[in-house]
């Protein structure tokens, strides 16, 4: 991957302004909020479900091959972005546990709020897998 900054931008602090991929295959990864795997929120608090959420796009990422690097677009949905700007020492120290020190391109977007009740972050993203051989289709005669 390359990371695309421009000198007519001002510094990225914490995401690229653009990544690009030479080639690879593309995951969209649907938004995810802070439940566990029964479906239930972990928490009330803001920080414990973004940790969770971003920690289901991860999951994701690697069912599908990947990993935390070929992450190349991040979209944080937030309820309250004063909880968010509250938070965001931890915050960085848990994306750091789950990503490293990748850094794709992000948006941040405060919604009014979130389809299941409680959620207060929402996380989509779009990666790019390494290329895979193609599998040759199964003879069904």
């Amino acid at each position: 991957m390359r990371i695309i900054d421009s000198d007519e931008l001002a510094a990225p602090k914490g995401y690229s302004n653009g990544i690009a991929y030479p080639m690879g295959e593309l995951l969209f990864v649907a938004g995810q909020i802070g439940w566990d795997k029964e479906a239930k929120l972990v928490s009330r608090e803001f920080l414990p479900q973004f940790e969770q959420a971003l920690r289901n796009v991860v999951a994701t990422v690697t069912a599908a091959g990947g990993k935390p690097a070929h992450i190349g677009r991040l979209t944080i949905y937030v309820t309250d972005k004063k909880a968010y700007l509250d938070n965001v020492k931890a915050i960085g120290s848990a994306y750091r546990e789950l990503m490293g020190k990748h850094f794709p391109a992000m948006a941040l977007v405060q919604v009014a709020d979130l389809l299941e009740e409680g959620a207060m972050v929402e996380i989509e993203a779009t990666a790019v897998l390494p290329s895979r051989p193609a599998q040759t289709p199964r003879n069904e005669s």
